[in-house]
């Protein structure tokens, strides 16, 4: 199976460690709104920023199933989170959350700290854009 996608990096730049500078891609683009960690219940499956990634990553890969597309597909991650202090004391343990549901793919990704989310109780909400090829 051909790569669904291209890294962009640019000549000279150092290579960045876990996510890519660009991505390029041809096909159906994919827009999942913000996903948070509540299961199908929408019930928050814990006060944690590592439990509340690994629930919004299973969210967002089950509608990008909807498309028949996978981790493999997405081009642009965008996480919003309630205390980045928290997500970098937790880096390890996300970093394993994200290498068990997403594999080795490193797309373009983005990390924001907010004032808040909108559904109490979230601390994290993960945006995707994934392009499923022709």
């Amino acid at each position: 199976m051909s790569t669904p996608h291209r890294i962009l990096q640019p000549a000279g730049w150092p290579p960045p460690r876990g996510y890519a500078n660009g991505m390029a891609a041809r096909g159906t683009q994919l827009f999942v709104a913000g996903q948070i960690g509540w299961d199908a219940e929408q019930r928050l499956v814990g006060p944690g920023v590592v439990e509340q990634t690994a629930q919004a990553l299973r969210n967002a890969l089950a509608v990008l199933a909807e498309a028949g597309a996978g981790p493999e597909h997405v081009v642009r991650l965008t996480w919003y989170l309630t205390d980045l202090a928290a997500y970098r004391a937790s880096g390890r343990e996300i970093g394993q959350v994200y290498r068990d549901l997403m594999g080795r793919h490193y797309p373009a990704m983005s990390a924001v700290q907010v004032a808040g989310l909108v559904e109490p109780g979230a601390v994290v909400e993960l945006e995707v854009t994934a392009v499923l090829p022709d």
